[in-house]
């Protein structure tokens, strides 16, 4: 597999993850959502940090966050150009595509969206407004994507420790860039022999000069 169509794959889930997050950002307020199946809704939301909300304590920890993601695209973008220039498995291309896609989708929102757009509260934002909300590598990422297959369930009373509580199934909120890189990593897992297999090396053929013996 090229490089080229690596690069094809990664523009193409950065197009659709920044479309669909300007989108939101620009036409939900922070909290809506739209009901589109029982089990699925958009949903507004902002991360300040990693996955599932975690955040790094500190002044500068959001900071710290996004120059950890730009050091970690940019060797996955090396990891990348090295496993195309070796021609190594497509599953394995295809899962770093992936993830160096997600990965980068989220960086643009951590670098630029701060500068870019004012607040959500209560308030629909804007492209390039007077009053941005943050600053440089300080922007939040926007999340949109729930899908609460099982909500509100009550568990049984006899139940110990959770007796009597309600769950929902699945509750995270992800984007488009999320989805990626879950899927580069599930290829890297479920395909794990294939993605790594080793490269075949051509078979060396040996031809042997058959002399005619025959008398003329």
């Amino acid at each position: 597999m090229k490089l080229r169509n690596s690069v094809f794959i990664i523009f193409l889930i950065l197009v659709i993850d920044q479309y669909s997050k300007v989108f939101v950002k620009t036409n939900f307020i922070l909290g809506d959502g739209v009901q589109v199946f029982s089990w699925f809704k958009i949903l507004f939301i902002e991360n300040e940090g990693m996955a599932w909300g975690t955040v790094i304590p500190g002044d500068y920890g959001k900071l710290i966050l996004t120059v950890f993601r730009i050091f970690a695209v940019i060797a996955i973008g090396y990891w990348l150009w090295d496993t195309t220039k070796k021609e190594k498995s497509k599953y394995l291309i295809v899962a770093i595509s992936l993830i160096f896609a997600g990965a980068l989708g989220n960086i643009i929102d951590s670098v630029l969206y701060g500068v870019m757009f004012n607040d959500s509260h209560h308030q629909l934002a804007t492209f390039f407004p007077n009053d941005h909300y943050g600053t440089w590598f300080h922007g939040k990422v926007v999340d949109m994507f729930y899908f609460p297959i099982i909500e509100n369930y009550k568990l049984p009373t006899w139940l110990p420790i959770w007796g009597g509580d309600s769950i929902t199934f699945f509750n995270a909120i992800f984007n488009v860039a999320d989805f990626a890189i879950s899927t580069g990593v599930g290829i890297l897992i479920f395909f794990n022999k294939k993605a790594f297999a080793p490269i075949e090396q051509p078979k060396n053929v040996k031809f042997s000069k058959i002399e005619d013996d025959e008398e003329i």
